[in-house]
């Protein structure tokens, strides 16, 4: 039997209609995914939206501006942080920390952090600021302070080693050759700042 041209054709199946958390993850992880291709300069709502598979009134409604969306969409990518490493020696914990610190910097929520770093202006990063901190700085500053302290506990690290000069060096100095040479950390760099800085700062004093 020949079809009508008039008959309609099968229907094809909706997508499902995504709501609440599901959407709202979707959308932040769209944020992320246009930070890491065209940066804090080419990011927009409607995009954020294409990649989403939504429409943009949807995001406006959650979001009423890019810093806003941002702001969330860093704070929901990174991943809790963990324990200090206990590899038996400060200089080894040291490393390993730079190196999960390293690698938090160059993962996919740190990228789109750079981004946001590099290519905001001093309003905008001050509003960001408090994301840098806590999803960068604090936990970092924490874990140094669990690996120096455990230091001070073997002897292998001088008493009063713990303040906030001594733990401002790693998470400043990495963030510095991020944001000022946009360079990635190799190990022999971060062997070198370890041994060159960090060791020294931390070593009790002859006899």
């Amino acid at each position: 039997m020949v079809t009508s041209r008039w008959e309609a054709a099968p229907a094809r199946a909706a997508a499902p209609r995504r709501r609440g958390a599901v959407l709202e993850r979707a959308i932040l992880e769209a944020a992320l995914e246009q930070l890491c291709t065209v940066g804090w300069r080419g990011l927009t709502m409607e995009g954020v939206a294409a990649g989403a598979r939504t429409g943009k009134a949807a995001v406006y409604r959650r979001w009423p501006s890019r810093e806003d969306l941002v702001e969330d969409a860093l704070r929901a990518g990174f991943s809790p942080v963990e324990e200090a490493p206990d590899l038996g020696a400060v200089r080894e914990d040291l490393l390993a920390l730079c190196r999960r610190v390293r690698g938090a910097m160059f993962s996919r929520p740190g990228t789109a952090l750079r981004a946001v770093i590099h290519e905001c202006d001093p309003d905008q990063e001050e509003r960001l600021h408090g994301v840098i901190y806590s999803a960068v700085v604090e936990p970092t500053v924490r874990l140094l302070r669990e690996v120096i302290t455990r230091g001070i506990e073997r002897g292998e690290v001088r008493p009063d080693a713990v303040d906030d000069y001594v733990l401002d060096v790693v998470p400043a100095m990495m963030m510095y050759r991020s944001k000022m040479c946009t360079s990635e950390w190799t190990d022999a760099e971060l062997q070198e700042m370890i041994d060159r800085v960090m060791v020294p700062l931390l070593r009790p004093a002859g006899p």
